[in-house]
């Protein structure tokens, strides 16, 4: 495979930065280097871009293709509801069928919502969140992401010369134009640090509606928490009467069918969910307990929104749900994630590269790193940037696609032999980088 930009999708680029801002439609596409990947078509494991050129694929499209690209019994259930209307504006069966089954499966969801996207999904959350305790602060923690609004994108990967005291962080802005009046109603700490949201609560509970975080922080390292870490922090939003909210935009339907919350056994007052749910399709969730989510069955809250509940998403998710369902398919996923990360350490020791795998499930995530112990933002900010880009550079010349920052997904379709292709990939590509 040659390390030249592919004519094609060169001049799709070129095209594209004539009419569109940037010449993609979302800020983190922009991070793929050394250009932008454009697409022709996806299948299973693999997608195929504007070039013909193969790749399998550890992207899937930033998450939620967890059954692959075109997945036959997702296209089936979209082209059946596509035949009977493609949105209404008015209630169906499928949300009544699709709520049933997440109830089902999610701990805490005695009633849901739905909404379009993960960003939309947490602000329902924070309103929720403020109504029900008719408090206004949010507490959330540095490197863990919650969407692009004014009011969530604040010290998601700030600088460390910006980000201030490691127990006191600073409230850094993601971006230009952003409210700084937002940040008057946020509160920021260090993740998996106990002492630091005691104190925090101790101070501030009678001005905090929340505690949000992502329970695996998988926007900035695939970090887990510590041994204990969640149900203490079940434990203390309950004695200060602050709500705790799970965002399960990443980890919903990926580490376990319930989520974060099966898998750690940690129930929050409020869930999100998005990526994974509708298999590929643009849908996100609200899930709570009963007297949270009363405020909205009663009116208190509004929720609102044209594509809400929309028909098409949904019957993606109901074939996604069902998918999931099926015996074994987890089992499966975090098998394939547990041989990717073992393989990954052992070709690592060979070349005796300082690095570290976070492995969580069917995730993946390579940091390269002396440090012995990578347990926040920080420690993950520390880490050598420069190797890792060049390690998912190197991957993508050798026909395979890891996300810009490193992470690894895998989905219900690849195989151990996608893996075996994917470690040798990997063997290649670290013969052609130097660590710095």
């Amino acid at each position: 495979m040659t390390t030249d930009m592919p004519t094609h999708a060169h001049e799709l680029y070129a095209r594209a930065r004539r009419s569109l801002a940037r010449g993609v439609s979302s800020s983190f596409r922009a991070a793929v280097k050394p250009e932008p990947l454009y697409v022709d078509y996806g299948r299973g494991a693999y997608l195929v871009d504007a070039d013909g050129i193969q790749y399998l694929d550890f992207t899937l499209a930033w998450g939620p293709l967890i059954l692959g690209h075109s997945h036959p019994a997702i296209n089936r259930a979209v082209q059946a509801q596509l035949a009977r209307g493609c949105t209404f504006g008015a209630q169906h069966e499928l949300e009544i069928r699709v709520a049933e089954r997440i109830q089902a499966a999610v701990p805490c969801a005695d009633l849901i919502t739905f909404s379009n996207s993960g960003s939309e999904a947490v602000l329902v959350a924070l309103r929720l969140a403020r109504a029900y305790t008719g408090r206004s602060k949010i507490l959330k923690f540095e490197g863990h992401y919650h969407g692009w609004t004014d009011s969530m994108l604040i010290s998601y990967h700030p600088s460390l010369a910006a980000a201030g005291p490691h127990d006191a962080p600073h409230l850094v802005p993601g971006t230009q134009g952003q409210s700084l009046a937002a940040l008057s109603d946020v509160l920021v700490l260090p993740w998996n640090n106990l002492e630091a949201l005691e104190h925090a609560l101790q101070r501030n509970a009678t001005e905090l509606a929340a505690v949000i975080m992502e329970p695996v922080m998988c926007n900035s390292g695939m970090v887990e928490p510590v041994a204990g870490y969640l149900e203490a922090v079940r434990a203390l939003t309950q004695r200060y009467g602050v709500l705790l909210i799970f965002d399960e935009v990443i980890t919903g339907f990926r580490l376990a069918l319930g989520g974060a919350q099966e898998a750690y056994r940690v129930m929050p007052d409020i869930a999100v969910y998005a990526k994974a749910v509708a298999g590929g399709f643009p849908l996100s969730v609200i899930a709570g307990q009963q007297v949270v989510m009363d405020l909205i069955a009663n009116g208190t809250v509004q929720h609102s929104g044209t594509y809400n509940g929309n028909p098409i998403s949904l019957a993606a998710a109901e074939a996604t749900l069902e998918q999931l369902n099926q015996p074994g398919v987890y089992e499966h996923l975090n098998a394939l994630g547990r041989s990717l990360a073992h393989g990954a350490r052992a070709i690592l020791a060979r070349y005796q590269l300082p690095a570290k795998v976070h492995q969580v499930g069917p995730m993946m995530q390579i940091l390269f790193t002396e440090q012995q112990e990578i347990g926040d933002y920080r420690a993950v900010a520390a880490c050598n940037a420069t190797v890792s880009d060049a390690l998912v550079q190197e991957l993508r010349t050798q026909g395979v696609l890891v996300l810009p920052d490193g992470r690894w997904y895998l989905s219900a379709v690849h195989t151990e032999d996608d893996i075996q292709i994917a470690l040798r990939a990997l063997d290649n590509s670290l013969t052609k980088i130097t660590v710095t």
